[in-house]
């Protein structure tokens, strides 16, 4: 048994499991059958015999029924608040046709007061035959008086109705922003309500703010979805101005998922100059860390590539506005990263995983040797001599493997055969030493960890199209994929210290699954279910039926 410390062995645990098939994605004691906990700690692990002996009359008895437990997930990418917003927004994910989206639209518009903005949606135009991109003539006749602005499921190019457009300014005469793309009706030059990247901004700008008391309910909402989801903690890639909701949370006991919440590199004085160094804050919230980008996404033709793509010839992607005018960027990583504060890039096209390898390389060198922990947020699209410098540059691949099994459905008619060889390249980057921080990008993808798991294990795509695997060289085995959602993301956070594994000392962050991952086929993983959630010794979520 792995023994706890003196101090904790003169404390009758508050909780134990037993009767267990635990996974710790510990280093000394890899599997075990019982954990005892005091307080928000792991105080003892073992097996089910020696922990059960430990229990006193007061101890909270669990009796895991044979079952799988596992550290609780920890989602290294995810839009926190967006998330909980989305719970209660239109949902267009699931339309299968132009006709589907409509009547989404037109059915919830229906409910809504007049006035009231019309956001959300995460609709994909790669599922309806032909992949028309939606037009605003498309939901016009039945949202006169809501305006519209619903974005596709990778948060890179969205859908405006003409009063949305209307309220905007935008027009005929409205120019390109640096970074974005009006969409424009190639006869008549007026804009088709589609908009790209930046361009985005323009109607953002123009949708009221959420009050605070709607985004303390919206982030109530997604911690409680993240339990009942076995995820325990994340990392919100856009924060921003919401670490105090937050804090408020956590005092109130609302809070039941461990955040550690970034600032958009744009704005990284804000942390610079308090010196703050990274990380900081308490087992529950945490800060330091800065998001930029460098491109869009390969589903609205954004990412940047070397080569135009195949479906687009005359477009290559977009460099994102945030990388305008050339240097801005290296210049923001190079102060911030000298201040202390840990950066991550999202590069989705070759070139840019390139630039933003490139940018690190430099920093690093002119900077100095420190734990910076450089990290680029999705690295999707690699070419193969640029996969070994995560390893070699210690850059963590920050992935979500779910977005695999999403785009490998259509990915070959953007890039080709040669260029999709090295998409989410997860085997080769763990064989040439990178770390693999995995997670969701929720609201783009689920949050459940489980579908992304099985999507790195099998390769399968969401439409059956590839049952033996899209691309299957880059497989990886289970204990890898969970790993990478547990430590991985957890050495991305500077937490590997306190969470990410089942071993004493460390925080209580659990999940009980009813089915054994590790066994099982694993074109049935996304099958399992979250039988119990604990967080810092406290059972925050169980099944009705367990």
């Amino acid at each position: 048994m792995n023994n706890p410390s003196p101090k904790q062995n003169r404390l009758v645990p508050d909780a134990v499991i037993f009767n267990a098939r635990i996974q710790t994605m510990g280093s000394g004691q890899p599997r075990a059958g019982g954990i005892a906990v005091c307080q928000d700690r792991i105080a003892a692990v073992g097996t089910s015999e020696q922990i059960r002996a430990l229990a006193g009359s007061r101890t909270h008895l669990i009796d895991g029924q044979g079952r799988l437990v596992l550290p609780g997930f920890n989602d290294a990418h995810v839009h926190f608040l967006a998330g909980g917003f989305s719970l209660g927004a239109v949902n267009l994910r699931e339309a299968k046709t132009p006709e589907e989206m409509a009547s989404g639209l037109r059915e919830f518009a229906a409910r809504q007061p007049v006035g009231r903005w019309i956001t959300g949606g995460d609709w994909d135009h790669e599922q309806w035959p032909g992949t028309p991109l939606p037009t605003r003539e498309w939901v016009d006749s039945f949202t006169p008086r809501h305006p519209v602005f619903v974005q596709r499921l990778d948060g890179h190019m969205a859908l405006a109705n003409s009063l949305a457009l209307r309220l905007a300014g935008i027009g005929r005469a409205t120019q390109d922003p640096p970074g974005g793309l009006i969409v424009r009706n190639r006869d008549t030059g007026e804009p088709t309500g589609l908009l790209k990247d930046s361009a985005m901004d323009i109607v953002t700008r123009v949708v009221p703010a959420a009050s605070f008391e709607a985004k303390y309910q919206a982030a109530c909402a997604a911690t409680r979805h993240a339990a009942s989801l076995g995820v325990t903690s994340v990392t919100d890639v856009s924060a921003d101005g919401d670490i105090g909701l937050y804090q408020l949370m956590a005092q109130r006991g609302d809070l039941v998922t461990r955040i550690y919440g970034t600032r958009s590199i744009v704005s990284w004085e804000t942390l610079g100059k308090t010196g703050i160094l990274c990380p900081f804050g308490n087992p529950w919230v945490r800060m330091g860390g800065l998001k930029g980008f460098s491109d869009g996404s390969l589903g609205s033709t954004t990412a940047l590539f070397f080569e135009p793509y195949e479906d687009a010839p005359e477009t290559a992607g977009l460099l994102f506005d945030q990388m305008i005018p050339e240097g801005i960027m290296l210049e923001r990583v190079r102060a911030a990263d000298r201040a202390g504060l840990q950066v991550m890039i999202h590069a989705i096209g070759d070139k840019a995983n390139v630039i933003i390898l490139d940018l690190y390389k430099q920093v690093a060198r002119e900077n100095g040797p420190r734990d910076r922990r450089f990290r680029i947020e999705h690295a999707q699209h690699l070419r193969p001599q640029d996969i070994p410098r995560f390893g070699r540059q210690q850059v963590i691949a920050s992935m979500q493997p779910y977005h695999a099994a999403d785009d490998g459905r259509w990915c070959g008619k953007r890039l080709g055969t040669k260029r999709s060889r090295c998409a989410y390249a997860f085997r080769s980057l763990l064989d040439t030493g990178a770390i693999l921080a995995f997670g969701s990008d929720w609201t783009v993808a689920p949050l459940d960890p489980l579908p992304a798991i099985k999507a790195a294990v099998t390769r399968q795509t969401l439409d059956g199209g590839h049952p033996e695997g899209w691309i299957p060289e880059q497989k990886i085995t289970v204990e890898e994929a969970v790993r990478a959602y547990t430590m991985g993301s957890a050495f991305a956070e500077f937490a590997e210290d306190f969470k990410g594994s089942i071993s004493v000392g460390k925080l209580a962050d659990l999940v009980i699954l009813d089915r054994d991952i590790f066994t099982i086929n694993p074109s049935q993983i996304d099958e399992a279910k979250v039988i119990l959630t604990m967080v810092g010794g406290k059972v925050v979520y169980e099944a009705k039926n367990r």
